[in-house]
């Protein structure tokens, strides 16, 4: 097995993570039951196909799971698609890779702690949104500094509550279609002639891709993985495939049962509530409650925890390398976790989750953020594994290594476009900060380099 010694790293981190352990891991990172906090918005920009808009957004994921798979193989070490770019293609390109996937990683934990904490809101205004927030930040960190096996054992426990949620809702929802309770038809959440075009489907996707987001968090636990490199690989592969088959069904079935159709389409999902509106409507209050509290509780608790341990392994890479501050390498020797990184990403999730908690459509503007940064930093690690493979290698496994991944780059310059148009200025000025750094280092006289491999 490959380890970070041939790389020029010491191994900190505690290899203690199995198949099984990474591939729950990236389960509860997506959240089985993630297409349930924007099933409205999905719903109205993709005019009710929302099961073609999981659909898209699966193929763009998988062809980026797989080139994720390849480059894990080749560089076994934390630092996600910042050291993919940086080793396969060069270290500055690395740096702006990273730069591009921490507005995905530092934002989304923000993300998940305020579309939580907005829901228990809901259901106890006595205790207001930022109270909520500071308590879901503060459990988190605790828990993440306990060490990533704490981590990985509490992570089971919500995969498999938010499962039986799922299966709760795939029952009543069935039982309510069985008796006559649809309100169109049953192709209408895959293809709607009268309102497809290319544009309608690639937006929708590129708020849809927001539920796959995680699976790629696997690979910055390479450094806690136990087994062979190509075992990250194929857990990443087999977590997004499984969530991909439960996000298809379960946004089938609430797609067929929503009602008040078009005045979603038309207005928007204003106030978030559109699942758990359908939810009431195919089983009543009770299931409308819980679908919402689960969400909560999966957004708040289960998925910000391993964003947070993510986010801060992606810190931690870069501090080492010193693309970022160094403190942020600092392990703590006890817990054998990146201890400042991962308090640094409690602090900016508490401010900029407050921050946004103040904002009309605070959430929908964060999650438009989290959706650029990760798609413009998989389209460098789609030209990773082609320099990587193809060209530097000389790989003749052309479907691998150059076909797919150009494909993959296709179908996500697809989604990038069709974004929205405030999320792509936003996050081109932070492009443009991330190139200003880079050049700064450069005059500094501290370009990025990466330690050389040990022959």
């Amino acid at each position: 097995m490959s380890t970070v010694e041939q790389f020029g790293y010491r191994q900190e981190l505690k290899r203690s993570l199995g198949f099984a352990d990474l591939m729950i891991y990236g389960l509860i990172f997506m959240v089985p039951i993630a297409p349930f906090g924007i099933f409205g918005s999905v719903f109205s920009i993709s005019h009710g196909m929302v099961a073609l808009a999981y659909v898209i957004g699966l193929v763009a994921m998988a062809f980026t799971a797989l080139s994720y798979a390849h480059m894990a193989r080749a560089f076994p070490m934390a630092g996600s698609v910042y050291t993919y770019a940086g080793r396969g293609i060069a270290a500055p390109v690395g740096f702006m890779a990273g730069w591009a996937i921490l507005l995905d990683y530092i934002l989304v934990p923000s993300l998940l702690y305020l579309i939580a904490s907005m829901a228990m809101n809901t259901f106890v205004p006595v205790i207001p949104v930022w109270a909520w927030l500071v308590a879901f930040v503060l459990l988190n960190t605790v828990i993440n500094y306990l060490g990533i096996q704490m981590t990985a054992r509490i992570t089971r426990i919500m995969l498999v509550a938010e499962l039986a949620v799922l299966t709760i809702f795939l029952v009543v929802g069935g039982v309510a279609l069985a008796q006559g309770k649809a309100q169109t038809g049953a192709l209408t959440p895959l293809f709607d002639s009268s309102s497809f075009t290319f544009s309608v489907a690639f937006a929708a996707a590129s708020v849809a891709v927001l539920s796959f987001l995680g699976f790629d968090g696997i690979s910055t636990l390479a450094e806690e993985n136990r087994e062979d490199a190509r075992r990250l690989g194929r857990s990443m592969v087999a977590a997004l495939a499984v969530a991909a088959v439960l996000f298809v069904v379960q946004t089938w079935v609430a797609a067929l049962l929503t009602p008040n159709r078009a005045q979603l389409i038309t207005q928007g999902d204003l106030k978030g509530n559109a699942f758990y509106d359908t939810a009431t409507f195919a089983g009543g209050p009770w299931l409308g409650v819980l679908t919402a509290v689960a969400t909560a509780i999966a957004w708040g608790f289960a998925n910000s925890l391993v964003a947070q341990a993510a986010t801060s392994r992606l810190l931690f890479a870069m501090g080492r390398d010193r693309q970022l501050p160094g403190f942020l390498a600092k392990v703590d020797p006890k817990h054998r976790v990146p201890v400042n990184a991962t308090l640094v990403v409690a602090a900016i999730s508490l401010v900029v989750g407050i921050f946004m908690s103040t904002r009309e459509n605070g959430a929908t503007e964060l999650a438009s953020l989290v959706n650029f940064g990760a798609m413009t930093a998989f389209l460098l690690l789609h030209i990773a594994v082609v320099v990587h493979y193809t060209v530097r290698q000389r790989s003749r496994n052309y479907w691998a290594h150059l076909v797919a991944p150009v494909v993959g780059f296709g179908v996500l310059v697809a989604v990038v476009i069709n974004q929205n148009v405030a999320a792509q200025w936003v996050g081109g000025v932070w492009l443009a900060a991330g190139l200003v750094v880079l050049g700064v280092s450069y005059l500094l006289g501290r370009r990025p380099v990466l330690p050389s491999e040990v022959k």
